[in-house]
């Protein structure tokens, strides 16, 4: 700060001065995977703005890391999969989840993880075309700044949002800033706001959207290692390990560790939560007392180990009761906020904007009615809230292992007779060692949750349900573990192998049909007249409608005939499928007033009817 009160540059110079608020049609606040990810989406469809992060530039921390194929079933929409897959640790990595003493030592159990468990790679491979891989935020985030970027965003790291100012529910939105470096307070005018700002929402906030919260589960703390063990991961491959010593001493607030695989095998995270029923937040272990801990959950005196960050979290159970207020819209941990398990978190993020994006683009682009964005937060919110209550459920449902492990008395000295007690040939010994099995068994909700990933359901306005004769068929069993493919719309569209009728090239997936920012409709034999169908009501509607054929002799042939058996519907029979690849309207077999049907369904999708 200059002697006379100003804002001085970095080389001594003055901050320009601007009467008026800078214009653009889409202020992002936040570049986390909600931020960059709707940046990306909006930017395929050639609409670009501003992206601002308080933060000097992407995750420092690699937080959010598991990446499931309904997200990336998103990035591959847009070209970025094969990105994504080559700085990712491959799955065969993921392939186990392990209870163990340290990482070089005794191991207590083993579970088969993401897509790797023998007895069910056919039910994962029958989801989708995509597989889980691990992505640390630290690696994904530059992939989708990087891309927005490139297509014409203007990204502004160390900049803070402060407020805005909007006149009425839809009118301009004028957002004052703060740059970070030089103190200079400016305005941004922008038609949309898109609140991507993370757990402390200033948006939120200012919206007073009310949040549902449940009880927390108390403090985490994350310490971020190099140490290369990677000699120990031989025949212990897996990216998560959890670790206890019931016989150790240990300090309150390093009771229990699950130690995460970072990048394979020399950089890890140690999520270390306090022991039961531990409440001073405030707790500050020294590095000497974190590097302790460290080295006794690794097990290995002589392994090199650097500590390379700590920070803290609170392990929440919130969110907001709606997403969206005019022409606001928010996402991320900005309304949704639960603990890691499951994996839900940066691909909750992506699937929010994935879900908004089409809906702003075809409202600006005119072809939709602006109504169509209401339809953003009453398909996303309910997915938010199950999302937190499976991820916190997650982390209670860890608690019985814990306790056949013994590690749940407060006294070492019960946590030893406890713990020897899974060794003994006795009655005692049989029961807990067949609670450890039980219960390690059951973490398969959390660690083989296909079901929780991909049975997303909508039910909004830009779902057509009307011609529905039968109610939905009731959901799987177990909805977490089992995945229930169906075109009942507000389904994801089944993904099934298709390819021509010579085959001369690799297997195509029917979501590969669909999706690229255009409506799609899918018939089969006999249903010449839904394709033409598409063809006027896509003219009619100012919009593009691709249409397909698959089955014997049609324009892709059903190569296993999955696509018959998932479809639903009658040959002649069609499937109507928004740009996010969800089913918004089906036919079961063809209609005598197949244009006039598929017309009035596109104009009630778009807001027009």
């Amino acid at each position: 700060m200059a002697a006379n009160g100003t804002s001085t540059l970095p080389n001594g110079g003055s901050p320009p001065h601007m009467d008026g608020p800078i214009e653009t049609p889409f202020l992002i606040v936040g570049a986390g995977p909600a931020g960059s990810a709707l940046a990306s989406f909006l930017a395929s469809y050639g609409m670009t703005g501003i992206m601002l992060s308080t933060a000097p530039g992407t995750a420092k921390e690699p937080r959010a890391h598991i990446t499931n194929p309904a997200a990336l079933e998103c990035l591959r929409d847009i070209g970025l999969e094969e990105e994504v897959l080559s700085v990712a640790t491959p799955q065969s990595h993921m392939e186990h989840t392990r209870w163990c003493h340290d990482m070089a030592g005794v191991e207590y159990a083993r579970i088969h993880s993401w897509g790797n468990q023998p007895h069910r790679r056919g039910e994962y491979d029958a989801a989708s075309p995509c597989h889980h891989v691990d992505v640390p935020q630290t690696l994904l985030e530059p992939i989708l700044v990087k891309n927005a970027i490139n297509k014409g965003w203007k990204m502004r790291f160390d900049t803070t949002f402060v407020k805005f100012e909007r006149d009425f529910p839809d009118g301009p939105i004028t957002s004052t800033i703060s740059d970070n470096l030089t103190g200079h307070t400016y305005r941004i005018r922008s038609k949309y706001l898109f609140g991507c700002d993370g757990a402390r929402s200033n948006i939120i906030r200012q919206l007073d959207i009310p949040l549902i919260k449940e009880p927390g589960q108390g403090l985490a703390i994350n310490v971020l290692v190099e140490a290369d063990l990677e000699k120990y991961m031989k025949h212990r491959t897996g990216n998560l390990h959890w670790i206890m010593q019931p016989e150790i001493e240990h300090p309150p607030w390093g009771w229990v560790c699950i130690n995460r695989m970072v990048k394979s095998w020399h950089e890890w995270m140690f999520i270390i939560f306090p022991e039961p029923g531990f409440t001073d937040l405030r707790v500050r272990p020294s590095n000497d007392e974190y590097m302790k801990r460290i080295r006794q959950f690794i097990g290995d005196d002589d392994v090199p180990v650097k500590i390379l960050d700590v920070s803290k979290w609170y392990i929440n159970e919130i969110v907001a009761e709606r997403y969206s207020d005019g022409n606001i819209f928010c996402m991320g941990d900005a309304v949704h906020r639960h603990p890691p398990l499951n994996g839900l978190g940066s691909n909750t993020c992506v699937q929010d904007a994935f879900n908004l994006a089409w809906k702003v683009a075809y409202a600006e682009r005119g072809v939709a009615s602006p109504k169509v964005l209401a339809s953003y937060s009453a398909e996303r919110q309910p997915i938010g809230e199950g999302v937190i209550r499976r991820a916190n459920q997650g982390l209670r449902d860890h608690q019985g292992a814990w306790e056949a492990l013994g590690m749940m008395a407060p006294e070492v000295e019960e946590r030893k007779r406890q713990h020897a007690e899974l060794s003994a040939p006795t009655e005692a010994g049989q029961k807990r060692r067949d609670r450890l099995r039980e219960m390690i068994a059951y973490t398969e909700h959390e660690f083989g949750g296909i079901g929780v990933e991909m049975n997303q359901r909508y039910n909004s306005g830009a779902v057509y349900l009307k011609d529905e004769k039968d109610a939905q068929r009731p959901p799987p069993e177990d909805p977490v573990l089992e995945y229930q493919s169906s075109t009942y719309p507000g389904s994801r569209l089944p993904h099934a192998w298709i390819n021509r009728r010579i085959p001369n090239q690799e297997n195509k997936s029917t979501i590969d049909l669909v999706g690229h920012g255009k409506f799609c409709l899918i018939t089969g034999v006999g249903g010449e007249a839904w394709k033409e169908a598409a063809s006027h009501a896509a003219k009619d509607c100012g919009i593009d409608v691709n249409s397909y054929s698959v089955g014997w002799t049609q324009d892709w042939e059903d190569v296993y005939g999955d696509w018959a058996r998932r479809r639903e519907i009658g040959e002649d029979g069609c499937v109507l499928v928004r740009p996010d690849r969800t089913v918004c309207w089906r036919s079961m077999s063809m209609r005598d007033d197949c244009n006039e049907a598929l017309l009035r369904v596109l104009k009630v999708v778009l807001g027009k009817s």
